[in-house]
């Protein structure tokens, strides 16, 4: 078979069967799995063991929701306009997922690959962490993956991730490296700068030997489902409005007072 020709090992199906990576999509995947389980299988080809299941799991359910956050606010504005098109307003509010907010994953998982290409248990993370944030500081560039707008000195979730780590097997050089990296950050600014939720995932992604180029697609899939309940209640119990006509009252607010 030619390499030019088109392929996808993903799966196939015809008129009485449907088969995805190899398994009887029926029988063997319908009713038997979960949804995070399906996630990890379309990343990897395989199903995962019970440990990485748990893990993976851990990681998707901490991207669903963090309250009324900007994409949460997007989503909810663009159901206001569209309220047709309730794709559109998750799709919305995904496209915020960046270097910022939950896309972050993907800056924090390249910086510890970049920074240690393969597992090295006998890496000096002091050293790594040290450079790491030198070459960040030199280009006046965030460090992904550390501090929070509001959760401090520590991101309550972060611990138990590292938790569930340790219980299923993933607390290697990847974990060690971004808590260094956080202690390096912290002391060259004098600020607290935990690692965060995303920081935490990135990591997970690196021990769990995800490409850092689809860490960002993990967000994705996880952060959808919360998007979803957010439409559902803006349905039910709409607040856009409310915000886009306070927000356009405060905003122009010094126009009014320039008349008085």
């Amino acid at each position: 078979m030619s390499d030019k020709m088109i392929r996808t090992d993903i799966g196939w199906s015809d008129a009485g069967s449907i088969t995805l990576f190899g398994l009887d999509f029926v029988n063997d995947m319908l009713g038997e799995m979960n949804l995070g389980d399906m996630g990890f299988m379309e990343l990897t080809g395989r199903k995962p063991t019970p440990p990485e299941s748990r893990m993976f799991n851990a990681m998707a359910v901490t991207l669903v929701e963090h309250g009324i956050t900007p994409s949460a606010i997007v989503a909810r504005m663009t159901y206001l306009g569209a309220p047709e098109s309730l794709q559109g307003a998750v799709a919305a509010g995904l496209n915020g997922l960046g270097t910022v907010f939950v896309g972050s994953i993907e800056g924090a998982a390249k910086m510890l690959t970049d920074a240690m290409p393969a597992p090295d248990h006998a890496a000096d993370s002091t050293a790594l962490a040290a450079r790491i944030v030198s070459e960040f500081r030199a280009q006046k560039k965030i460090v992904p993956g550390i501090g929070h707008p509001f959760h401090k000195p520590i991101d309550p979730r972060t611990p138990r991730l590292f938790q569930i780590a340790v219980e299923c097997g993933f607390d290697g050089p990847y974990l060690r490296l971004m808590q260094e990296v956080a202690r390096e950050a912290e002391a060259r600014s004098g600020k607290q700068l935990p690692v965060n939720a995303t920081g935490a995932i990135g990591a997970l992604c690196c021990e769990m030997g995800f490409d850092w180029k689809i860490c960002r697609g993990l967000g994705v899939m996880a952060r959808a489902v919360g998007l979803v309940g957010h439409i559902l209640e803006e349905s039910r119990r709409p607040m856009a409005a409310q915000i886009w006509h306070s927000v356009e009252a405060e905003a122009t607010a010094h126009f009014r007072e320039q008349q008085d």
